[in-house]
């Protein structure tokens, strides 16, 4: 028997879990499938719309995160230049485009082979993790298509940390 036939089944199923932390979280969530759950989470700079997603034939967790900034076509090429600069610094998980929808999107994955089940601090982890990211990121984002800015500006503008006191 190859490992390809073996049946693991997994009781709870990982989107279960996902569903038990954002109820623990009084987070705002829908279940939009047996391996699907959306999620709105409110950051400081903008609201989130996480979604959860099982991956079975890769036994992985996939999260998307996503924000309200609509990229018009004449700033694609400079966003495009700030995910690459961004992405170059992420330890975990990346930004896209979804160039079609013009939007920023920003996605991880939690491997799950051989059966393991998701664990609370894990999920907590995963979605904590990719908020924190977009918090991060999202001025600059923002200044890339609103403002005009060349991607290196907008970053610099973005992660620009005050020192002292006034």
């Amino acid at each position: 028997m190859s490992l390809l036939e073996l049946d693991l089944s997994r009781n709870p199923h990982p989107v279960d879990m996902i569903e038990q932390v954002a109820h623990a979280n009084d987070w705002a969530f829908e279940r939009t499938g047996d391996d699907e759950i959306a999620i709105a989470v409110a950051g400081d700079w903008t609201d989130y719309h996480v979604s959860f997603s099982w991956m079975e034939d890769f036994e992985a967790l996939h999260l998307a995160c996503a924000f309200d900034i609509k990229v018009p076509e004449n700033r694609v090429l400079e966003v495009m230049r700030l995910l690459s600069i961004i992405n170059e610094q992420m330890l975990f998980g990346h930004f896209d485009l979804w160039e079609q929808e013009g939007a920023i999107m920003f996605r991880q994955a939690l491997l799950l082979c051989g059966g393991a089940d998701p664990t609370s601090q894990q999920v907590e982890v995963l979605l904590n993790s990719a908020l924190e990211a977009c918090e991060t990121y999202f001025q600059a984002f923002q200044f890339v298509v609103w403002s005009g800015t060349s991607a290196r500006d907008a970053l610099n503008s973005a992660l620009f940390e005050t020192q002292g006191n006034a």
